[in-house]
């Protein structure tokens, strides 16, 4: 599209809690189109997530959501070609695009997960993340580490 940018598409937020996010979360879950049985597998997650820390006087929600916040990476380095040279750059990374990567990331370490049902690897997956450890935060880490290590290119950024 050389002229205009393509509309965003109207999300619904989702039948229980009326969350945008929960609706989006459940999209990047789905497999060949089976909505409701991500639907069934996130529910049951948040369930497991509640059962795993009774004691938390947050709900299943917002530990969730708590998760997500700590497994949000602030930049990315993206390669750029400079006379024949690459260079990684490291660049801050818009809103909406933070919120997909951490999507993705806690859904992709939740599937390389041991454990029997989808459900039960994506509740292990949320309570590390919420507990600052796992997979998807070594990520987040990861990212920050070589964007670090490449603040010297930050110039090349335009």
């Amino acid at each position: 599209m050389r002229k205009s940018k393509p509309k965003k598409r109207q999300i619904l937020p989702d039948p229980v809690y009326g969350d945008v996010r929960v609706t989006k979360f459940v999209n990047h879950l789905m497999y060949d189109g089976k909505k409701t049985v991500s639907y069934e597998i996130f529910y049951t997650a948040l369930e497991r997530v509640k059962a795993k820390m009774p004691n938390e006087e947050k709900s299943a929600l917002e530990i969730w959501k708590a998760a997500l916040e700590n497994i949000t990476p602030q930049v990315e380095v993206k390669s750029r070609r400079v006379g024949g040279a690459t260079f990684q750059v490291p660049t801050e990374i818009r809103p909406d695009r933070k919120e997909s990567i951490s999507m993705k990331n806690l859904i992709e370490y939740a599937r390389k997960r041991g454990g029997k049902s989808m459900s039960e690897k994506l509740s292990a997956e949320i309570v590390d993340a919420f507990n600052s450890q796992g997979g998807a935060f070594k990520r987040k880490e990861d990212m920050h580490r070589m964007a670090e290590a490449n603040r010297a290119f930050a110039y090349f950024r335009f």
